[in-house]
């Protein structure tokens, strides 16, 4: 890549600001010699970080939108705050992206109301990568709009579709529809009448419905379905592999024998749970925008930092905003 691409980072959201998100501005400049990082947010602070490097800067911010904030209230009422900045930054186009680590409803609230959506699309998404037994599959909505109409969810389908080809790499897409039953008389009005949209648009390779059950197993490349039943599922998997961890931890602590068999296992057991890392993943994309946005992870640390600015790098090279609005 021969441009510079400038990505505003939040320095002051998650439970690790801004030390680990200064920590992982250093190693992606590091990593990547095509990306100039502003880091937003209280200046002092941001100096004891020790994220010294060319190619990253500061915009000082006096403000931080808290967790428990309602979202649209405070990206309307703090326009100071390090995550308002970074999106402004994105609107006037002194930065082609933002990463932020922050509150997910502030990330979509300043998504719609700072940088904007693209013409055509009424809803944004926000989409995550989901490691399964085969491939990773891409799922939207997993938590951007709760309430769906079946025009919403087609335009998640488009949207997904221009991702996992883009950004993914998979050459032909297969967009499957998150529902309770495989027949076609399975769903609720809004997926009935989204599965009729989704069968009759040319432009997408759609191959029906998938269940809750097949959601790890590889079986769509992409999974569309509300920000309600999305986030759900999301976080049914997340606590699935906590608890799962935790019965293997109890079950191993009970007898000598099973400690002696874990020696032998273990590197196949920190490698499996290594495919569920969130690090490794990236960033969430909120899809929809004039911009590349990606939410990162509240817990991030350094690593997972450096996934989500390569994510955000990736999408504003292969011009993912443009790809989105040319299929809408």
């Amino acid at each position: 890549m021969d441009k510079k691409i400038t990505i505003a980072l939040d320095a002051m959201g998650g439970d690790n600001a801004p030390n680990e998100i200064c920590a992982g501005a250093l190693k992606a400049c590091r990593q990547f010699d095509d990306i100039e990082i502003v880091l937003t947010g209280d200046t002092e602070r941001i100096k004891t970080c020790g994220c010294s490097h060319p190619r990253i800067h500061i915009e000082h911010a006096t403000e931080v939108i808290d967790p428990d904030e309602h979202p649209a209230n405070a990206i309307r009422k703090k326009k100071d705050s390090s995550l308002r900045v970074a999106m402004e930054m994105v609107r006037r186009g002194d930065a082609q992206g933002c990463v932020s680590a922050g509150s997910t409803g502030a990330i979509v609230a300043g998504g719609v109301l700072v940088v904007g959506r693209i013409d055509g699309i009424d809803r944004p998404a926000l989409g995550i990568p989901v490691p399964t037994t085969g491939k990773v599959s891409f799922m939207l909505d997993v938590g951007a709009t709760v309430r769906c109409k079946p025009e919403n969810l087609l335009q998640f389908a488009l949207m997904g579709s221009v991702y996992s080809r883009k950004i993914l790499g998979v050459a032909e897409p297969e967009v499957k529809l998150l529902s309770n039953g495989s027949e076609d008389i399975k769903g609720d009005d809004t997926v009935l009448a989204a599965r009729e949209l989704m069968e009759s648009k040319d432009s997408l390779n759609f191959g029906g419905y998938i269940e809750g059950n097949e959601v790890f197993f590889g079986k769509s490349d992409v999974i569309v379905c509300d920000g309600f039943n999305g986030n759900i599922a999301l976080k049914l998997g997340e606590g699935m592999i906590q608890s799962l961890k935790s019965m293997l931890t109890d079950e191993v602590r009970k007898s000598f024998m099973a400690k002696m068999g874990m020696a032998f296992l273990y590197p196949t057991v920190k490698r499996l749970l290594a495919r569920f890392n969130y690090e490794k993943y990236g960033g969430t994309p909120l899809l929809g925008v004039k911009g590349a946005v990606l939410k990162a992870h509240g817990r991030s640390k350094s690593p997972a930092i450096v996934s989500a600015i390569s994510a955000a790098r990736k999408f504003i090279a292969e011009d993912g905003t443009a790809q989105i609005n040319r299929e809408i």
